[in-house]
């Protein structure tokens, strides 16, 4: 994580993405990186317009980095979804040149759909903004370990 913080660029909002089989959840943060607000959810198609549309996303809003949620198994080991999320890592590092880094996202599901219970949603609603609301729970715990980071310098 303190490569991926020297690497950021100063005032630039970064992003971060739960990848999903058949959707990517996207958030962004504030140029502070204090706050993630949920932004969308792509529906996956091939690589290519899926990394056409994060593309014009981190165009649009001049974005300075990207996390990718790092699906871990909960005894802590990588499996065939972990591998998937590197190697769509490893091909987006080909388009861009912004630094790219991982964030354990074990639960940031479980806690997206419980703050969406506690905020009344829908059944309907939920499913339509679970994927990218995960994703501010992703890069909201980048925020705060990169505010940590800050504050032992």
């Amino acid at each position: 994580m303190a490569d991926f913080a020297a690497a950021l660029p100063l005032a630039r909002a970064i992003a971060g993405l739960d990848l999903g089989t058949k959707t990517i959840g996207v958030a962004v943060s504030d140029v502070f990186l204090s706050v993630a607000t949920p932004l969308e959810t792509i529906k996956r198609k091939k690589f290519t317009e899926d990394a056409a549309r994060l593309l014009q996303i981190i165009e649009n809003r001049n974005l300075g980095g990207l996390v990718l949620g790092l699906p871990v198994n909960m005894d802590g080991t990588e499996g065939p979804r972990s591998q998937s999320t590197r190697a769509f890592a490893r091909n987006l590092e080909r388009l861009t040149d912004l630094p790219i880094t991982f964030w354990d996202e074990r639960l940031s599901t479980v806690a997206a759909e419980r703050a969406l219970l506690e905020a009344d949603t829908s059944r309907r609603r939920r499913a339509e903004v679970i994927d990218h609301v995960a994703a501010g729970f992703i890069l909201q715990g980048v925020l705060d370990r990169l505010r940590h980071l800050r504050q032992e310098q």
